[in-house]
C-alpha cells in the first residue's frame, strides 16, 4: 500500500510518499517565509502561496522517489482543521489526482496526522495516551484506534504553541516563536521570574495559557518607562531568563496535566503502555525530556516523532492515509474541507474525562 499525502492546512505546503512497510519514500516541505514580517500566519497570503506551489511540490515528491503517479494506491489530503483557503487547495489537488488516476481519495484530519505519526516512527500500539500540542491546538487524548479518540482535556483559551508565538513577538524575537524561545531559554535562569501555572490545581485535565502570557507581558512592560511594550529595552540576560521561566511554566502545566490523565488512561485502557507527544511544540527538547521523565516514573513508555516530523509535513498525512486505507476508510470526492474538525466528535467519553468541546 503506497499513499501520497498532501498537507496545506497552515503555512507549510508539503507532500510525501509513504507505504505500509513504514517506509518514507520521499518527502517535500516548503515553509512559507512570507509571514515573518507579520509575526504570524496571514490566511490569504498562505492560501495564495499554497496555490502557487502545490503542483511543483507534488511533482518534486514523485521525482525524488523516482516513481510515477500511477504507482500510488491512494491519495490522502489534510481536509481540516486549518485555514480553510489552504485546506481547500490541498483537498482539490488531492481530489484531482485521485480522479485523474482513478485512485481512492482519503480525507485526513490534520490532527490525526500528528496523532498517528509516532506509530510510523516508533513501536507504539493502540491504545495510547497522547499530548497533542501544536500552534493552534493543545489537547490530551486517548487514541483507541484510527478515527477513535477520547478527549480528556484541552485548552480553554490559547494553545501552548500560540503562547510561545505571542510571547516571542512581545520579546521581539520573531516568528515562529517556539524554536526562538527555546534557543534563548538555554542561556537563561528558569527560576528567576515567578510566573503563574493557570489551572494547575483544577481537578480536570484542562489547560490555560492566556494568564501566563499576560504575566510575561507585565514583566516586559516593567522595562519600559511608559508601560508600552514596544518601548521596552531588555538586557540580553533578562530576555533569556524570561524565556527560560516561561518555557518552564508551560512545561510544568503540560507535564502535570498529562500526569493527571494517566490515572484515567489506566482505568479506561488497563493494557495501554504508551505515552506520546506530537505536534509542533513536541519539537521542544526541554518539554520532551520532562515528559519522558514523567512517563517513565509512571511505568509507561514515552515516544515522540523525530523533530523533523513534529511540524506540519506530508509524511504524517500519508501515514494516516495508509492506516485508513488498510481499514478501507475512503472518502467520496464530494467530501467538503472542514475548518473545524474535532478528533473526538464520534468517540465515547472515558470515565473521569473532562474537557471543553472545540
Amino acid at each position: 500500500m503506497l499513499v501520497l499525502g498532501i498537507e496545506s492546512s497552515c503555512d507549510e505546503t508539503a507532500a510525501a510518499l509513504v507505504n505500509d512497510k513504514k517506509q518514507i519514500l520521499s518527502s517535500t516541505v516548503l515553509s512559507q517565509s512570507e509571514h515573518k514580517a507579520f509575526g504570524g500566519v496571514v490566511p490569504e497570503i498562505a492560501a495564495r502561496a499554497h496555490l502557487e506551489h502545490i503542483d511543483e511540490i507534488i511533482e518534486e515528491t514523485f521525482r525524488k522517489a523516482a516513481l510515477s503517479p500511477s504507482a500510488i494506491d491512494a491519495v490522502a489530503a489534510a481536509a481540516g482543521p486549518g485555514l480553510i483557503g489552504g485546506v481547500a487547495v490541498g483537498v482539490m489537488a488531492g481530489k484531482a489526482l485521485a480522479l485523474a488516476l482513478d485512485k481512492p481519495f482519503i480525507a485526513v484530519n490534520h490532527l490525526e496526522g500528528h496523532a498517528l505519526t509516532a506509530r510510523l516512527t516508533s513501536d507504539v500500539n493502540y491504545p495510547y495516551l497522547l499530548l497533542l500540542t501544536s500552534g493552534g491546538h493543545c489537547q490530551i487524548l486517548i487514541v483507541h484506534d484510527v478515527g477513535c479518540f477520547t478527549r480528556l482535556g484541552t485548552t480553554i483559551d490559547d494553545a501552548a504553541g500560540e503562547a510561545f508565538d505571542k510571547v516571542a513577538k512581545m520579546l521581539g524575537l520573531g516568528y515562529p516563536g517556539g524554536p526562538l524561545i527555546e534557543k534563548a531559554a538555554a542561556l537563561g535562569d528558569e527560576n528567576r521570574f515567578v510566573l503563574p501555572r493557570p489551572l494547575y490545581n483544577s481537578p480536570d485535565c484542562n489547560l490555560s495559557f492566556s494568564g501566563l502570557k499576560t504575566a510575561v507581558r507585565k514583566i516586559i512592560e516593567s522595562y519600559s518607562e511608559d508601560d508600552i511594550i514596544e518601548h521596552a529595552i531588555l538586557p540580553e540576560k533578562d530576555l533569556a531568563d524570561i524565556c527560560a521561566s516561561f518555557q518552564k511554566a508551560v512545561t510544568d502545566c503540560l507535564v502535570h496535566k498529562l500526569q493527571k490523565a494517566v490515572h484515567t488512561f489506566r482505568n479506561t485502557c488497563p493494557n495501554g503502555r504508551d505515552v506520546v507527544v506530537a505536534g509542533g511544540v513536541a519539537a521542544n527538547t526541554y518539554l520532551r525530556a520532562h515528559l519522558k521523565q514523567m512517563a517513565e516514573s509512571q511505568g509507561l513508555i514515552f515516544s515522540a516523532p523525530p523533530i523533523s516530523l513534529c511540524t506540519d509535513n506530508g509524511v504524517m498525512i500519508a501515514w494516516a492515509g495508509v492506516e485508513r486505507a488498510l481499514k478501507g476508510m475512503f472518502n467520496t470526492l464530494d467530501f467538503k474541507p472542514r475548518p473545524r474538525w474535532p478528533l473526538d466528535e464520534n468517540a465515547p467519553k472515558a470515565a473521569g474525562a473532562g474537557g471543553v468541546k472545540a
